[in-house]
């Protein structure tokens, strides 16, 4: 991988990082509500219906790059559809994790248009797009199968 690609990938892992807090400490820590369990799997199948798109159309077909800002921006302005729900759900670290993943969303996808605009390897965009469908598929095995709410504690 060339030192610009690099570049371009760093913005996709910090969204990782970002993003293994927020599942990993907060989400786990106060469960989600069916509506969360539902709709942060739509989150990420609107991402990975972008990456799929530049994985599976070359860059130079006609309307393919106008279709990628279509879907890039429905994503980033879908992902926000949850901030009601978590205005009372979230404490103010998990708000300052959600703001970060906000601003790098957009970036990340610009970033991956960036390297099939480009031409780079193929490889680094089906390797995402992989990322992506496999963060998908935890969140609805873990959310939707395995995750057992805790029952309330009955105050003595």
């Amino acid at each position: 991988m060339t030192y610009p690609l690099l570049i371009l990938v760093l913005p996709a892992v910090l969204q990782g990082i970002v993003m293994g807090f927020d599942e990993g400490w907060f989400h786990r820590r106060r469960g989600l509500p069916r509506w969360e369990r539902l709709g942060h799997p739509l989150d990420t199948l609107t991402t990975a219906a972008c990456f799929a798109w530049i994985v599976s159309v070359p860059a130079a077909t006609e309307g393919a790059l106008e279709t990628y800002i279509g879907l890039s921006v429905f994503s980033c302005l879908f992902i926000t559809k949850d901030e009601f729900v978590h205005a009372r759900a979230c404490s103010p670290v998990e708000h300052w994790l959600h703001a970060l993943l906000f601003v790098l969303h957009p970036i990340v996808l610009l970033c991956f248009g960036w390297i099939w605009w480009s031409g780079s390897p193929l490889w680094v965009l089906e390797a995402q797009l992989l990322l992506t469908v496999a963060f998908l598929t935890y969140q609805i095995l873990y959310w939707s199968v395995y995750w057992e709410p805790q029952p309330a504690a009955n105050p003595p």
